[in-house]
């Protein structure tokens, strides 16, 4: 018979075997009943879980043993939460226990796993809707057993650290059927009074199933939509509910709920004295600064003597408002000469004085004009007379011919020059009521009356408006 390629030691093959349970089964949960029951000095717990059938060593080391809620005895029936391993010295196959609870509280447990998950898939849970506490409450309500020991740990606690807080018990039932429904129409009546600025809902310690009236939704419901701030402390530090994680705040016992609602007189009444002796202390410096700045104003006061200072300040303010004034006045008088020179400047060049010269001299010139046509028109007909005159003596009718187209030409030459034959083109000659002739728009306002003399008579007319010609380009 052929040798092995590799022998193993127990050691290797207890080793190996551990490797493979604790790889093959992290984690696992157990039912059974407990038997051979035994907590040495050390304090861990050695028992066996067993069934009709077969039976399995379990060992729970002292931390998770010292959380259990109930004393581990032979018979009782568990459900167990674990990891299974070897132990290698002896070659013993063994169930770490993490987790130990009645086998009652199993269905329970899952009960309230899928009623948290759901529940906070809603965000019912959120730490965002979450409220602070009021720092100083004035009144609260406790919602709990009237006869429990959690009431008479809140009460302590309360008058000891705060003495100044009401406390309103509203008593209730915190166990069996009837507790959820009244735990929660409570709830919600304390909420819609108004009276209170926090809501405490509280009772000791028990199994799952003692606490079970917390876990109802319609409780966990009216705890996320109270609008005055709830404190859930339900059970001992190892106890979760569902008010816990709905409430505002949760506190692991009744008597730790108590102290976070209140402040501690205690610490008050020191922070008063150290808030005093600050005060005191703050005074007393702003009143030696105030003292020291007093100091120094009266020594500077003595040296700069302001009473003489203020009467040289008075006498330059005099002399400065003397001569802004003489100054002011010398301005004026200047000013009042420089007008008085325009004005006689202006008075000199008047457009009115000029415009009366003007009118002087078209008049002179029209007259003159009516003078000299007059004079040409003697002239001429004095000439003509002559001519006849001589025609007649002579009589001779070519010298009569050409002296009649000599004297049409003279005529049609005085038509020409005359102001009646300009007249009889369509003109008109417009004069003012004093007979001065118009040859400007500048000669006439708007409402004067002008008469227009025409070939066959003058009229009379009224000006309604001026418009000045355009000015050309030079």
């Amino acid at each position: 018979m052929s040798s092995p390629d590799h022998v193993l030691t127990p050691t290797q093959l207890n080793t190996l075997a551990r490797n493979l349970l604790e790889d093959s089964f992290p984690s696992v949960w157990v039912e059974g009943e407990l038997g051979n029951v035994t907590r040495p000095a050390s304090g861990h717990l050695y028992f066996t879980l067993k069934d009709a059938g077969a039976q399995v060593r379990a060992a729970m080391f002292k931390l998770r043993a010292s959380t259990l809620r109930f004393a581990p005895r032979e018979g009782l029936r568990v459900l167990l939460r674990g990891k299974l391993t070897l132990y290698a010295p002896r070659g013993d196959y063994q169930l770490v226990v993490e987790h130990m609870e009645q086998a009652g509280e199993g269905a329970l447990r899952r009960a309230f796993e899928q009623l948290k998950a759901r529940l906070q898939a809603e965000g019912l849970f959120e730490p965002a809707r979450k409220r602070e506490l009021p720092l100083h409450p004035r009144r609260i309500a406790v919602i709990t057993s009237p006869t429990g020991a959690a009431v008479r740990d809140v009460l302590s606690v309360l008058a000891r650290r705060y003495p100044l807080l009401e406390v309103d018990l509203l008593p209730c039932l915190v166990q069996g059927e009837t507790a959820a429904p009244q735990l929660t129409r409570l709830l919600r009546a304390a909420d819609a009074s108004g009276r209170y600025d926090v809501i405490l809902l509280t009772r000791g310690g028990g199994s799952l199933e003692d606490l079970w009236a917390f876990n109802d939704e319609a409780l966990a419901r009216a705890v996320a939509a109270s609008h005055t701030p709830v404190i859930s402390a339900v059970g001992h530090e190892t106890d979760f509910s569902l008010t816990d994680f709905a409430a505002d705040l949760r506190a692991p016992t009744p008597s730790v709920a108590a102290e976070l609602l209140v402040p501690d007189i205690a610490d008050l009444r020191a922070r008063l004295r150290q808030l005093a002796r600050q005060l005191v202390h703050s005074e007393r410096r702003v009143l030696e600064a105030a003292n020291q700045r007093a100091d120094h104003a009266f020594l500077r006061l003595e040296r700069y003597r302001p009473q003489q200072r203020l009467g040289l300040l008075q006498q330059r303010q005099q002399h400065l408002l003397d001569r802004l004034q003489a100054a002011w006045h010398q301005h004026v008088g200047r000013r009042q000469q420089q007008l008085a020179l325009l004005d006689t400047r202006l008075q000199r060049h008047h457009p009115a004085r000029a415009l009366d010269a003007l009118a002087h001299r078209q008049a002179t010139a029209g007259q003159r004009l009516q003078h000299a046509s007059q004079a040409v028109l003697a002239s001429h007909r004095q000439r003509l007379e002559q001519l006849r005159q001589r025609l007649a003596a002579h009589h001779p009718a070519p010298r009569v011919a050409v002296a009649r187209q000599q004297l049409m030409g003279l005529v049609r030459a005085l038509e020409t020059v005359s102001t009646l034959a300009t007249v009889a083109r369509g003109y008109a000659l417009v004069s003012t009521q004093d007979g001065a002739l118009v040859r400007s728009v500048t000669q006439v306002q708007p409402g004067q009356t002008l008469t227009a003399r025409l070939a066959d008579g003058q009229l009379s007319a009224v000006v309604t408006a001026i418009t000045p010609a355009p000015r050309t380009p030079d």
